[in-house]
């Protein structure tokens, strides 16, 4: 699965370490062990002429390899493969495999973004949200992933696909937007799954919010 058709070019990444939309593409990164640069890309900075260059709309990531520049992490996750690891199990030519990729993708632009990661954003940094009804979005999600997950061992497929990737970060720190993960064994089964597969990075940890 880890299996390269050709040499990266001078890839950087801009991003933040607590960002799970940057750390879902560190993880494909990681786990194809392609080498790349971090650079740190703040709040503050994402404001700034030289990063709005990079990606006019302000948000991160983004990454750079050679000349190109890419932004929208699962846009990334799927150049990555397609330009590094084609023939690996990352993606599917499979038409099935293929569109349950795309809707878990659709899935983690929404109600994983609106949903855990929205609530996670409220709490520990006062971003826009409602981390009440965020916490709502995270639970049904939550309630339809523990029974999809029981007779699963991952999301797209029989193997682990870009479609868990994206999915993995936010899930896995919903506790860090005070939604606790301990309702859903298959949920947690899937993480550790995840968190099993080789050459694995963690996103650093963020204290868990006192109850209101």
């Amino acid at each position: 699965m880890t299996s390269t058709s050709r040499q990266p070019a001078d890839i950087t990444l801009h991003g933040t370490i607590y960002s799970g939309h940057c750390h879902r593409v560190e993880l494909l990164l990681t786990m194809l062990q392609i080498p790349y640069r971090f650079v740190e890309a703040a709040a503050s900075k994402r404001a700034t002429p030289e990063f709005l260059q990079l990606n006019p709309l302000g948000q991160i990531p983004v990454l750079q390899d050679g000349e190109l520049t890419l932004t929208d992490s699962n846009a990334i996750l799927v150049y990555l493969v397609k330009r590094y690891a084609p023939n690996s199990q990352w993606l599917s030519d499979d038409p099935v495999t293929a569109a349950q990729i795309q809707r878990w993708f659709s899935i983690a632009a929404g109600e994983v973004k609106f949903g855990p990661c929205t609530a996670r954003m409220a709490l520990q940094w006062n971003a826009p949200g409602d981390p009440v009804v965020a916490a709502g979005i995270a639970n049904r999600l939550f309630q339809f992933m523990e029974q999809y997950l029981a007779e699963r061992s991952y999301l797209a497929a029989e193997y682990p696909t870009l479609a868990d990737l994206a999915c993995y970060s936010y899930i896995a720190h919903a506790p860090e937007g005070r939604i606790p993960l301990e309702p859903y064994p298959n949920l947690r089964a899937w993480l550790a799954r995840i968190e099993a597969l080789p050459n694995f990075k963690a996103m650093p940890k963020l204290p868990v919010p006192a109850a209101a």
